[in-house]
């Protein structure tokens, strides 16, 4: 029996074009990716006894990890609402490109995206978390302070731009 753990809150259903195509794309590689797992299965299913088929047992874990995130992105991707248009503003919405200072004087850039299109290793934090959620509505030369890992963190808005 395993532990109980409640839902997860349900994430913002926003997200760019190009994060909506990300996603789409994904979804048919692994309908592709998956007919040549069932093969690879099936073909090792053959050779006989399966409790020792180390084969056989990677391919049906991996057959049920495409299975379990194709149900994923069946799901998600009728709710999501794509944000085409940028908002004529010089404040900090969904979509924006938002570069920050810290106080040791160090310079980082963001842009606030989807949910399922968030990705720390291209700059890009999603509109849920609490960096994008202190940000939003703010303008040039607004101060943020946050508390990141029990510190404070004190952050200045140098410069919004939107694609």
């Amino acid at each position: 029996m395993g532990r109980w753990r409640a839902p997860r809150p349900e994430s913002s259903p926003y997200i760019t074009p190009d994060g909506y195509q990300a996603l789409q794309d994904e979804l048919k590689g692994l309908w592709v990716r998956r007919v040549d797992v069932v093969k690879a299965l099936s073909a090792a299913a053959a050779e006989g006894d399966r409790s020792e088929n180390a084969e056989y047992i990677y391919r049906k874990k991996e057959l049920g990890g495409i299975d379990y995130r194709i149900r994923y992105l069946q799901k998600r991707l009728p709710k999501l609402n794509i944000v085409r248009d940028s908002p004529a503003s010089d404040q900090v919405f969904f979509g924006a490109w938002v570069s920050m200072q810290r106080d040791d004087g160090s310079r980082i850039e963001y842009r606030i995206v989807g949910a399922d299109e968030a990705d720390a290793a291209q700059d890009r934090i999603s509109i849920d978390s609490p960096l994008a959620r202190a940000l939003l509505k703010k303008q040039v030369d607004d101060e943020i302070m946050l508390t990141i890992e029990g510190r404070r963190e004190h952050f200045m808005i140098e410069r919004i731009r939107y694609d």
